[in-house]
C-alpha cells in the first residue's frame, strides 16, 4: 500500500480523506535494477533507460518522447576525446529500439551549427546540417529533436508525453499549474514547433536554472534531466508521479461531466463494432486499402458516453505525436448508423477535412493526404480506428486514450485546448515530414487487405498464409487442431508481427462456428477481402465399400464446408462494396476422377461448380471467384499422413516411401509438387495479378494430361 504521509510530504501534496482510497495504478513504479546496469557501459545504460522508459504507456506513446546521453567517445579520424550525443533516431521507439536505434552526433560540431543559427527561416535547413555532424559514420538519421537534447547543459536528457503531465500542458491555465504543481524545479516553455531555435531556448533556461530539473513544453510535453542515467531515469518518474498524483487529487468529478449515453451490453458492443466496421472500412478503402481495430476500454467508454464528448472532440488532440497519429480530430459515429447516415457523416468530413487544408495550406504545401478519418468515436460502444495495417489502426487507438487521458486531466482542472489549427496543419504538412514519408519503402502489394484461411495449420494452408503474410496482408488462420493452429500463428506472429495474424479454432462443417470465425476476423481486422477456402480430408474406397457415414462426412466437409465458409465471405464482402478475391482449392481430382475414391472426387467437383457458381454471382460486385486445383501434395500435409498414403500407395502397388517419386515421374515435367507451389497459385489470385480473372482454375500438379482444361 501506499504511504499516504510520506508522499505527500515528498510531492507537497495534500490528499482529500476520500482521495486515500486511491490505489497504486496511479503511481509509476520504478523498474530500475542496479545490477543489470552495473554490467552497461553509457550507451547501454542508454538503451536500458529508454527502454524501461518506453514499457508503459502512460510515460510515453509508441514512437513518441526521446532520449539521450553525452558520451566520450575516440574520435575514429583523430583518436582525440571528443563528446558524443546519443540521441533517439528519427522514427524510433525507445520501448523497443536496440542500439543501433540511437543517431550519434559530434557536439562541438552541433556548437557550432549553433553559432551559425541567426533565424527562424532557417529551421529547416539547419536539420539538413545534422548531417554534417554525423558521428562514425552511423547510418540512423537524427530525429527534429535532436536539438533539444545537445543544447541542454547536463548529461542525460529524456523526453517524454506523459498523460499526465501533457494533461497541464494542455490547459488553458498552463503556465499557472505549471508553477503551482512544481514550483522553480520545472521551467515553462509555450508550444513552439521542435527544431533549433527551440532547443536553444530549451539549453538557456536550463542553463540559467541550474536547480531546474526539467520544464514543461506547452501543448506539448516533459523533458527532464539528471547526471547519471538512473537518476535522469528517476527523475522522469518523480515528476510524472508528481503530477498525476495532484491532477487525480485536484480533478472535478464526475469525468467529462459525467454520462449522457449508457454503456450498451459487451456483447452488443462487439456486435455492433462488427456491423459498422465493413461499412466504414468499404468507405474509405478505395484508394487505399485500410486494416480496422475496435477498443472498448474502459478510458475509451467513459469519454464516448459523456457529456462533453460533443464538445471536446473537435478540438483533436494537443501533443503533436498525438495529432500526426490520429488527425486533425476523429468522427462521431451513432451506434445505430445505417449505410446512408455514414455516407453522410464520411463526406461531411471529408468536405471538412478539405475545407482545413484550403485554409491552412502554404504556397509549398504538400498536395492534400487522405481526407478520411483515422477515428470514429461510437457513444455506447467504444472507438474504431482504421490505418494502413493493423498496427498503426492500433497504435493511432493507443495514442487516442492518451488524448482521452489528457482532455480528462486538462477538463478537471481546467479547460482543455487542442493543438492550434494552423500550427496542427503545419506540423501535419510540414516539408520534412513529407521527405520523410516519400522516404518511406513503397507499400507491398497486399498491405491493409485481409485474408481467411481454413485448414490454416495444414501444409498449404500456412504456405499460402505465409506467401500473404510476406506481402503485407493480414491472416487469419482458422482450423480445427487447436495445438498445431497455435504453434503456427506463433511462429507467424515472431517472424511477422503479433498485430499481422491470428488463429481461431473452427470446424468448417458447424455453421455457428464459421459465422462466429468470420465475425471474429471483422473484429480484428474490420473486413475481409481474400478467403481461401483449403480444409481438407481424403476418403478412399471402392463404390461398393462407400460407407454413408464416409459420403456425408467427406461432403460435409468437402462441399457444405465450402459453401458455408464462401457464404458467410461473400456475405461481407458484398457489404463492404470493395470486391475481393475467394480461392477454392480444390483438386485434380475435381476435373478428372480416380477409381476408388468417389465420395472425394465428386466433393471436390462440387467445390470448382461452386466457385463457378459464385462467380457468376460476385462478378457484379467485383468478387472473384477462382480455383487452384494441386495434385500429391504430400509434404506438410495432413491428409498423407494417415490411410490416405497407404491407400494410395495400395492402389499404385508401391510401398508408402516411394509415393512421392511416384508422382513425381507421373507428372509430364517430372517434378514434385510442394505447399509453396499452391501458394503461389493462392497469391495469384488473392492479388491484383489477376485482377481481371474470375470464374477460372489453375492446376498446379507439374503437368497432368488427364486434368487438362476443356
Amino acid at each position: 500500500m501506499i504511504d499516504y504521509e510520506r508522499f505527500a510530504r515528498i510531492f507537497g501534496v495534500n490528499l482529500p480523506k476520500h482521495e486515500k482510497a486511491m490505489t497504486q495504478d496511479i503511481l509509476l513504479p520504478s523498474l530500475w535494477d542496479d545490477a543489470v546496469a552495473a554490467k552497461l557501459d553509457e550507451p547501454g545504460k542508454l538503451l536500458y533507460r529508454s527502454n524501461l522508459l518506453g514499457s508503459d504507456l502512460r510515460i510515453t506513446n509508441f514512437g513518441g518522447g526521446n532520449t539521450s546521453a553525452k558520451v566520450q567517445a575516440k574520435d575514429p579520424l583523430t583518436g582525440a576525446d571528443v563528446t558524443v550525443l546519443w540521441v533517439k533516431g528519427s522514427g524510433g521507439d525507445i520501448g523497443s529500439m536496440k542500439l543501433d536505434g540511437f543517431a550519434t552526433l559530434y557536439m562541438d560540431k552541433l556548437f557550432q551549427l549553433k553559432a551559425q543559427y541567426k533565424s527562424l527561416d532557417q529551421e529547416d535547413a539547419m536539420v539538413d546540417a545534422l548531417g554534417h555532424c554525423i558521428f562514425n559514420l552511423n547510418p540512423r538519421a537524427p530525429s527534429i529533436d535532436t536539438w533539444l537534447h545537445g543544447f541542454v547543459p547536463h548529461i542525460h536528457v529524456d523526453h517524454v508525453h506523459s498523460d499526465a503531465v501533457i494533461a497541464i500542458a494542455a490547459s488553458k491555465d498552463q503556465i499557472a499549474l505549471t508553477a503551482q504543481i512544481f514550483g522553480d524545479e520545472i521551467g515553462y516553455l509555450p508550444w513552439q514547433r521542435p527544431g533549433i531555435d527551440l532547443g536553444i531556448k530549451l539549453g538557456k533556461m536550463a542553463e540559467e536554472n541550474p536547480n531546474m530539473v526539467g520544464l514543461v513544453l506547452g501543448s506539448h510535453g516533459l523533458f527532464t534531466w539528471g547526471a547519471t542515467a538512473k537518476e535522469s531515469y528517476d527523475q522522469t518518474l518523480r515528476i510524472i508521479n508528481k503530477a498525476a498524483v495532484w491532477l487525480d487529487a485536484n480533478v472535478k468529478r464526475p469525468a467529462f461531466g459525467g454520462v449522457k449515453n449508457p454503456t450498451l451490453p459487451q456483447a452488443e458492443r462487439a456486435a455492433t463494432a462488427r456491423r459498422l466496421m465493413p461499412l466504414i472500412r468499404g468507405r474509405i478503402s478505395k484508394s487505399e486499402m485500410k486494416a480496422g481495430h475496435f477498443t472498448d476500454a474502459p478510458e475509451v467508454l467513459e469519454f464516448v458516453n459523456s457529456n462533453m464528448l460533443e464538445a471536446l472532440a473537435p478540438l483533436g488532440t494537443s501533443c503533436p505525436d498525438h495529432f500526426l497519429r490520429t488527425k486533425i480530430k476523429p468522427l462521431i459515429v451513432p451506434a445505430d448508423a445505417d449505410a446512408a447516415t455514414l455516407d453522410a457523416l464520411i463526406a461531411g468530413y471529408r468536405a471538412d477535412y478539405a475545407a482545413y487544408y484550403d485554409r491552412c495550406k502554404h504556397a509549398d504545401s504538400p498536395a492534400m493526404r487522405d481526407p478520411n478519418a483515422v477515428i470514429y468515436l461510437v457513444p455506447g460502444v467504444g472507438m474504431l480506428s482504421f490505418a494502413k495495417d493493423k498496427a498503426t489502426a492500433r497504435i493511432s487507438a493507443e495514442f487516442y486514450v492518451n488524448a482521452i487521458n489528457v482532455m480528462r486531466g486538462a477538463s478537471g482542472v481546467s479547460e482543455y485546448q487542442g493543438l492550434d489549427t494552423q500550427e496542427a496543419f503545419n506540423i501535419e504538412y510540414w516539408l520534412l515530414e513529407e521527405a520523410k514519408l516519400q522516404r518511406m519503402p513503397k507499400p507491398k502489394s497486399m498491405q491493409g487487405r485481409v485474408a481467411f484461411i481454413t485448414g490454416g495449420a495444414g501444409g498449404i494452408g500456412s504456405a499460402s498464409a505465409e506467401r500473404l503474410l510476406r506481402e503485407g496482408c493480414n491472416v487469419v488462420l482458422a482450423d480445427i487442431d487447436q495445438p498445431a493452429l497455435d504453434e503456427v500463428t506463433a511462429g507467424f506472429a515472431k517472424r511477422y508481427g503479433r498485430d499481422m495474424v491470428r488463429g481461431v479454432l473452427m470446424n468448417v462443417t458447424s455453421e455457428e462456428q464459421v459465422i462466429a470465425a468470420i465475425d471474429h476476423t471483422i473484429g480484428e481486422y474490420g473486413g475481409l477481402d481474400v478467403l481461401v477456402n483449403n480444409a481438407g480430408i481424403t476418403s478412399a474406397a471402392a463404390v461398393e465399400d462407400t460407407t454413408l457415414t464416409m459420403w456425408n462426412r467427406t461432403m460435409d466437409i468437402l462441399s457444405t464446408g465450402y459453401f458455408l465458409v464462401g457464404r458467410e465471405g461473400y456475405r461481407v464482402m458484398k457489404t463492404q462494396a470493395l470486391g475481393g478475391s475467394m480461392i477454392f482449392i480444390a483438386s485434380k481430382n475435381g476435373v478428372a476422377a480416380s477409381p476408388g475414391a468417389s465420395a472425394y472426387c465428386t466433393a471436390k467437383a462440387a467445390e470448382i461448380h461452386l466457385a463457378r457458381c459464385m462467380a457468376l454471382e460476385g462478378a457484379p460486385m467485383g468478387i472473384r471467384v477462382n480455383v487452384v486445383n494441386p495434385d500429391a501434395v504430400l509434404r506438410g500435409s495432413k491428409i498423407w499422413k494417415g490411410e490416405w498414403s497407404q491407400q494410395r500407395a495400395a492402389s499404385n502397388k508401391i510401398s508408402v516411401d516411394e509415393l512421392e517419386d511416384h508422382y513425381r515421374k507421373r507428372s509430364l515435367l517430372q517434378r514434385s509438387v510442394f505447399p509453396e507451389d499452391i501458394a503461389e497459385g493462392v497469391y495469384f489470385f488473392a492479388s491484383d495479378l489477376s485482377y481481371k480473372s474470375t470464374g477460372n482454375f489453375l492446376n498446379v500438379d507439374a503437368g497432368n494430361a488427364v486434368s487438362f482444361t476443356r
